[in-house]
């Protein structure tokens, strides 16, 4: 008897456990939504990139050298609208509090040019340092990345 009962809920877990409905993983894998997940320019964008606003920095990386803990390390990342529509950025994070990225609000026209300043605070802050600031837009892809690179020297005594 212990068997059978056995057997009987063994059977019924394996016949609902391989039922292929709408909330198991083949909607994941092949569900309407799927080329959403793996691409999200299909997501009411059009499928033609070309008409997207496009943002060209001048510089993504930049190597400020050398600073000593407590200086704050100010750059402005250039760049250029080289898209067909305005650019409109919508944020712009550093990977830390340490990092603080401002960018313009109003879009900016094709052809044109604007700046994202980015104020670095080394306080606390020693030996090779990498703060990346990521920017998303209007774009695609809608995320950039610039960067500041350089080392903090300890505060001398």
């Amino acid at each position: 008897m212990k068997n059978t009962l056995l057997l009987l809920l063994v059977s019924a877990a394996a016949f609902f456990a391989c039922k292929n409905d709408s909330t198991g993983v083949k909607a994941l894998s092949g569900g309407p939504n799927s080329d959403l997940i793996r691409n999200p320019a299909t997501a009411d964008l059009p499928t033609d990139t070309n008409q997207l606003a496009r943002i060209a920095f001048e510089e993504k990386e930049v190597d400020f050298g050398e600073a000593t803990e407590g200086d704050i390390v100010n750059h402005s990342f250039k760049f250029t609208n080289t898209g067909k529509v305005p650019l409109t950025i919508m944020n712009a994070r550093s990977t830390c509090g340490c990092t603080v990225p401002e960018w313009p609000e109003e879009p900016i026209p094709p052809g044109g040019a604007g700046e994202i300043n980015a104020k670095f605070n080394t306080d606390k802050k020693k030996d090779k340092q990498h703060k990346v600031i990521t920017i998303t837009a209007n774009t695609y892809p809608n995320e950039s990345q610039v960067s500041l690179r350089g080392i903090v020297n300890p505060k001398k005594k």
